[in-house]
């Protein structure tokens, strides 16, 4: 793993953590994820919690960044609701941000506080998709 260390955008952690504060209620909303566009832009979203496997927090927002014009995303963070603080993204949301934003930097938490990583460093010898499409002609 990368020894770099990455700023932490406290202002998107609060961001998130003021979501899931006032919006996730009851078992269908648990988590809340914010991240900042390229642009400067915040987006933020819900999970929307189904026992057939309902979206994640942060798939949410890639939709709703893409129904805003939002392409480019530099960083991204989740929080869970009833002070739970920052969750890491599960191998289903790390698969598909390494697809759309291989860039991105996601804001995790651990042991000593929170910390920011590159998606990358997050699934390590991950399949990358774009690398596997045939080009076309």
């Amino acid at each position: 793993m990368t020894t770099q260390t990455h700023p932490i955008d406290h202002e998107l952690v609060q961001a998130a953590a003021h979501v899931a504060r006032t919006r996730c209620r009851g078992d269908n909303h648990t988590m809340a994820a914010a991240a900042r566009a390229r642009d400067g832009r915040i987006v933020t979203a819900v999970n929307a919690y189904h026992f057939t496997g309902g979206p994640c927090a942060e798939l949410v927002l890639v939709g709703a960044a893409a129904a805003q014009g939002i392409y480019e995303l530099d960083t991204i963070v989740a929080v869970g609701d009833r002070d739970r603080g920052v969750v890491p993204p599960c191998g289903r949301c790390r698969q598909v941000l390494l697809d759309y934003f291989p860039a991105v930097k996601v804001i995790v938490g651990d042991q000593d506080g929170v910390r920011t990583a590159l998606i990358s460093e997050l699934l390590p010898a991950g399949y990358v998709w774009a690398d596997h499409q045939l080009d076309a002609e």
